[in-house]
């Protein structure tokens, strides 16, 4: 058995390892840097089943037109706190989800329409909608050809005729998510610019949203940046955070710079700054239209509520929580058997003040105290690293010393090679010669991890006054990464 001294901020620790108590969810005011983690409060929803990404969030054995079952998954989002609803899209390949007059349904003609009923369920709970323009051909509608751009802007104004005084109708989703970077380009600024001004012509005061990609690789540094930016006639861009997509490696980190830098250049234009964070991951392999979209692990959704949160994001949105999120007792299933259900139960315990979460939470904001906590890359320094096999983690606390509940956080990235072993020992002792097992925890399992990377949490109660010497011990056939340990006070 090796046995390692514990290093992990030995100097914090010496001090005695306290922590600021978990502050309760409040939300942020427009624009304004948080510590605390706002909650998603929007959800697109996706109608038309366009290939395998779609297997849950729009599973082809259900009837995605029945105004019943969207009666039910509304009041569902409701449920979670969404305010918002976006459509994805109210037609596809010439096919209509709503009574038009310019293509045939795709729903009986004696039923009410898919989105007359979301509609209609909105306003019953008081939420607010953001209407589609597409598809005016389907999910690859070019805005470069005219007959696309002529056909959007038509079903706009079919659109605008039928629900333009409707009272959930609160603003217009432009499906144009081209990409951000470097820099916008001109011919992606005129297109929304063209959509935006009929959009105001027919609907006076309604908002203008749109969610383009890209985020990972726009130069937020180049003026041309906010100089297209500030060329956009829209009210609110929702950028996708694509850590979902996994458009590199290992994104949190430059994720956390970009929301930053992009709030500054939001402050400047006037243009709220939405979060739109990827609760997904993948099946088979990322961006890939014969991969089903699948829930990815509350830890790493939270971590990235916690970024755009800390950056001061206006709003959190998702796409996508209709589908991937499912309440496990619902009339109508959707989600992935399983998974949808527990991050559903994860998410909802987090937002009802949970002490396992909220210290997850706490941590993952860096409220706690000690050093910055290591970020979701293997080649963060502050992780400390142990090789396959046993090993044993020894703390002195001090006569004076923490004595409250505690942390322990460890890497996940199955890709690296980086485990989290399944169990977790914590031995106990008043003078680091006579040791009795305390606490024994399992690590968090969650299986969708073939694409992420992101950090898992135990929690271990807290410690009787006379423990002076602890130790967690562990085995594991894989690496194992962890970073410092951290102590939450009793409230």
């Amino acid at each position: 058995m090796k046995k390692i001294l514990c290093l992990l901020a030995a100097v914090s620790l010496i001090a005695g390892c306290g922590i600021r108590k978990v502050a309760d969810e409040a939300q942020a005011d427009s624009g304004s840097v948080t510590d605390t983690v706002l909650p998603v409060t929007g959800t697109f929803i996706n109608l038309a089943y366009q290939d395998v990404r779609n297997l849950y969030t729009n599973p082809p054995q259900a009837d995605n037109t029945d105004p019943a079952m969207w009666e039910v998954k509304i009041a569902e989002m409701k449920e979670m706190g969404m305010e918002y609803l976006v459509f994805m899209a109210v037609a596809n390949e010439g096919r209509s989800y709503y009574p038009s007059e310019l293509m045939d349904w795709q729903y009986p003609k004696w039923r009410k329409s898919p989105v007359d009923a979301i509609m209609d369920a909105a306003a019953k709970h008081g939420m607010k909608v953001f209407m589609s323009t597409g598809w005016a051909k389907d999910q690859d509608d070019n805005l470069r050809d005219p007959k696309i751009k002529g056909r959007q802007i038509q079903m706009m104004e079919e659109l605008a005729s039928i629900y333009g005084d409707h009272p959930a109708l609160y603003g217009w989703y432009l499906p144009v998510e081209d990409c951000l970077g470097p820099v916008l380009s001109d011919y992606a600024v005129e297109a929304v610019n063209s959509l935006t001004a009929r959009a105001r012509e027919l609907t006076p005061g309604k908002k203008i949203l749109i969610s383009p990609y890209g985020i990972f690789n726009s130069d937020f540094d180049d003026p041309r940046y906010e100089q297209q930016l500030s060329r956009l006639t829209v009210d609110i861009i929702a950028y996708q955070d694509e850590v979902g997509c996994v458009r590199e490696p290992y994104p949190m980190t430059r994720l956390r710079n970009n929301w930053k830098k992009l709030r500054k250049i939001h402050d400047r234009t006037g243009v709220q700054m939405w979060a739109n964070c990827e609760s997904f991951a993948w099946s088979g392999n990322t961006n890939d239209r014969t991969s089903a979209l699948i829930p990815a692990s509350f830890s790493r959704f939270l971590s990235q509520m916690a970024a755009a949160s800390a950056a001061g994001a206006d709003r959190i949105i998702s796409f996508i929580m209709c589908g991937i999120y499912d309440k496990p007792s619902s009339s109508y299933q959707l989600g992935q058997p399983q998974w949808s259900a527990k991050v559903y139960e994860d998410y909802m315990a987090w937002r009802s003040g949970d002490p396992y979460w909220k210290a997850v939470e706490a941590a993952t904001a860096g409220r706690l105290k000690g050093g910055r906590p290591a970020h979701e890359d293997p080649s963060d320094e502050n992780w400390t690293s142990y090789a396959p096999g046993k090993h044993e983690i020894f703390m002195d606390l001090g006569s004076d010393g923490e004595r409250g509940k505690i942390l322990l956080r460890m890497l996940n990235s199955h890709k690296d090679g980086i485990v989290p072993p399944k169990m977790v020992f914590l031995f106990k002792s008043p003078d680091g010669e006579r040791w009795t097992l305390d606490q024994i925890r399992q690590a968090p399992v969650f299986p969708n991890t073939r694409h992420d990377t992101y950090v898992d949490c135990i929690l271990f109660d807290s410690l009787s006054s006379d423990t002076r010497y602890i130790k967690f011990v562990f085995e594991s056939e894989y690496k194992t990464m962890t970073d410092e340990v951290r102590f939450i006070e009793e409230t």
